[in-house]
């Protein structure tokens, strides 16, 4: 148990770095995306650094020069002066008069000069100080004085400050921008990527493993779980690159604010809050994260339920069994629920928590600051910090909630993309360019899980023969389709084409020459035109309507029941389309192709008379001149096959021509009186 445990908190470690490679294609507009996120962490914190600025220009009592302020300081300056013991009367109207006219400059205001100064020539602003004078030579040029005529700060001070924080705060809105399209951006890229690799993946999948897997599942996972990527990694990336950022900025600068005002206390207060905060996200996320993978795997029983009971929608009509299904159907339905609600308890709690942590930690932090004494503008220095960090706080909460929804569909997508049951080609496979001797059954055995289907089946189809196969459902004609094609591989024996083991050849050379009539004809959702056409994309118009003609399929596309004719939407499997009209098209399709090898799943067995002729027709024109290896139910289609074997339990039990097998009076000669008998009552 405890290395299952680490094997899955491994894989789960494994799943972000999996990801993050994803966006590797896209890195340079990735970078852009994480330096304008730096720019607007660092156009804040230059907003934060201005905001005591601003209140220091204007804060009554800031400076011993504002209003009335200065004027109650310089009176009771006088006085203290000119009663002070110990002095003669010429120091006494000295010290009176260096008050009223003081030589030094007032300590507030020499400070902001100074730092006017050092930032005019720190990063080469367009600004001038000498003295208590400012010239400003862009984008008009002009001078003033930095007192003004009642005694205060000039506005123009204000003024120059108010610029620089709405110059710093339009480039950290556009810094946000450029973020914020170009992180999402790479988003929906990776997103777009996921997508195809998980379909690439799909389809190279062995039948195998459809046989295996619930179709609906399949699709959940593909579509709910990728959505669920989607909008976690485009719209939370752009906020994981900016807003762990932005707190940063915002706590530096209170750092800046504690060490500037010798405030070491509440650094103290603040290093300690910091974790407080941060320990709801890191409780409540991991366990979103687990709650979010079950809430997919029950939102993939829904899915799986809806896909089972709409593709046989047929069988529920016909048996009227709506209401069962949906009886069925709302109780997986409510076990989704369960999940999202549970689900949707995590989330919604983080947010809040954190907020009422924050909160609370904000307003300790103002009444120990109160306590202290701490003025307006330490005030401002102290909390426009942390006031700015609170959305940002609250944006990495979300982030937080949506990363560990998305991780947990990630986890259950890249379990899927790991699983490859893909037959396995060698890498000095033989390209089998044509078809040239014959087809070699050699023992073969094949099982499917514990079950045997076949057990030793040998037999030989030449090059231009036809060989069929009859028997009982269930014992192994299909399986002997498969195996020539190279749909699964077999456990025993082998099949050969021209002397060479089938999986000595590249599939795709192997599948070239093989064109498969299914007795359930698989149509897509396309025109008639393209039904024909699927594998030949090359084909002509005159090429569909020459193969349709061969497959007596021409008349009925063209004879108005069908009004757009090979244009024709044939809808869901060919749903437009009667059960004899689809065998043609499929019929059309195979002719199309031209391959050398065909194999045929006896395609009339639920055809009337009229239709079963016509096909029938379809089917001797496609069967000349080529290999035929068929699947009969009907033993009339199959009179004059060069060979035909019966097959029992997975065994050959006859083989011989019709004529040898009806001689031989044994199990086709049975199969063959049933049917006749069946055919004549009818």
């Amino acid at each position: 148990m405890g290395n299952l445990a680490e094997n899955d908190r491994e894989f789960k470690r494994q799943s972000y770095f999996r990801l993050v490679k994803y966006a590797r294609p896209y890195w340079l507009r990735l970078t852009i995306g994480i330096v304008a996120g730096l720019l607007v962490g660092g156009s804040l914190f230059v907003s934060l650094l201005l905001i005591p600025q601003l209140v220091g220009v204007v804060e009554p009592g800031a400076t011993e020069s504002l209003g009335s302020s200065r004027e109650t300081a310089t009176a009771r300056a006088v006085v203290a002066a000119a009663s002070e013991a110990g002095l003669t009367q010429e120091e006494r109207v000295a010290a009176v008069e260096e008050i009223l006219n003081p030589t030094d400059s007032d300590p507030q205001l020499t400070k902001i000069l100074d730092q006017l100064r050092t930032y005019s020539g720190k990063y080469g602003l367009p600004l001038h100080v000498e003295g208590r004078e400012i010239s400003v030579s862009w984008p008009v040029r002009f001078s003033f004085e930095a007192v003004s005529a009642d005694g205060r700060p000039a506005w123009q001070i204000f003024a120059i400050y108010v610029v620089a924080f709405v110059l710093a705060w339009t480039l950290k809105n556009v810094a946000t921008y450029i973020n914020h399209y170009c992180t999402r951006w790479v988003g929906a890229k990776v997103v777009a990527d996921l997508r195809d690799e998980v379909f690439r993946s799909l389809i190279n999948q062995s039948l195998r493993f459809y046989g295996k897997i619930d179709i609906g599942q399949l699709i959940s996972r593909c579509t709910n779980d990728t959505s669920a990527i989607e909008s976690a990694v485009s719209n939370s990336i752009a906020d994981l690159t900016s807003a762990p950022i932005q707190i940063i900025a915002c706590l530096t600068a209170v750092l800046l604010a504690c060490r500037q005002y010798e405030s070491y206390s509440l650094m103290v207060i603040l290093i300690v809050g910091v974790p407080l905060v941060i320990l709801p996200v890191h409780i409540l996320g991991r366990k979103i994260r687990k709650v979010y993978r079950k809430s997919f795997a029950r939102i993939a029983d829904v899915f799986s339920r809806m896909h089972e009971v709409f593709t046989g929608i047929r069988v529920v009509k016909a048996y009227h069994t709506e209401d069962q299904e949906v009886v069925r159907f709302e109780a997986v339905n409510r076990q989704y629920l369960r999940q999202v609600i549970r689900a949707l308890r995590l989330q919604l709690l983080l947010s809040p928590a954190m907020e009422v942590v924050a909160v609370a930690a904000t307003l300790v932090f103002l009444v120990y600051s109160y306590s202290q004494g701490v003025s307006l503008t330490q005030l401002s220095a102290l909390l426009a910090p942390a006031f700015m960090a609170y959305q940002p706080i609250k944006d990495l909460s979300k982030v937080v909630t949506s990363i560990q929804k998305s991780m947990a569909a990630a986890d259950r997508y890249f379990n899927l993309i790991d699983t490859d049951t893909r037959l396995p080609e060698k890498a000095d496979a033989v390209e089998l360019k044509e078809f040239k001797d014959s087809i070699r059954l050699e023992e073969v055995e094949f099982a499917y899980d514990d079950r045997k289907i076949l057990d030793g089946v040998s037999f030989d189809i030449p090059k231009g023969s036809v060989v069929a196969v009859v028997g009982e459902t269930g014992s192994g004609k299909t399986t002997i389709a498969n195996l020539i094609a190279r749909f699964y591989d077999v456990t025993g024996g082998r099949v050969t084409i021209d002397g060479v083991d089938v999986r000595d050849y590249r599939i795709a050379s192997l599948r070239n020459l093989i064109g498969v009539v299914n007795q359930d004809a698989i149509l897509f959702n396309d025109t008639i035109a393209n039904n024909i056409a699927y594998g030949c994309p090359n084909a002509t118009r005159s090429e569909i309507e020459e193969a349709a003609r061969l497959a007596n399929a021409h008349h009925f596309i063209v004879d108005g029941r069908h009004s757009a004719g090979y244009d024709t939407e044939v809808g869901e499997k060919g749903f437009r389309l009667s059960g004899g009209e689809k065998q043609r098209v499929a019929i059309a399709r195979a002719i199309l192709r031209n391959p050398p090898i065909l194999i045929l799943d006896e395609a009339t067995s639920a055809l009337d008379t009229v239709t079963e002729k016509l096909v029938q027709e379809a089917l001797t024109r496609v069967m000349a001149n080529r290999t035929v290896f068929a699947i009969a139910h009907r033993l009339s289609t199959i009179r004059n096959a060069d060979m035909i074997i019966v097959l029992k339990n997975g065994r050959i039990a006859e083989r011989g021509t019709h004529q040898e097998l009806l001689e031989q009076n044994g199990i086709y000669r049975r199969l063959h009186d049933t049917q006749f008998a069946m055919d004549h009552e009818s």
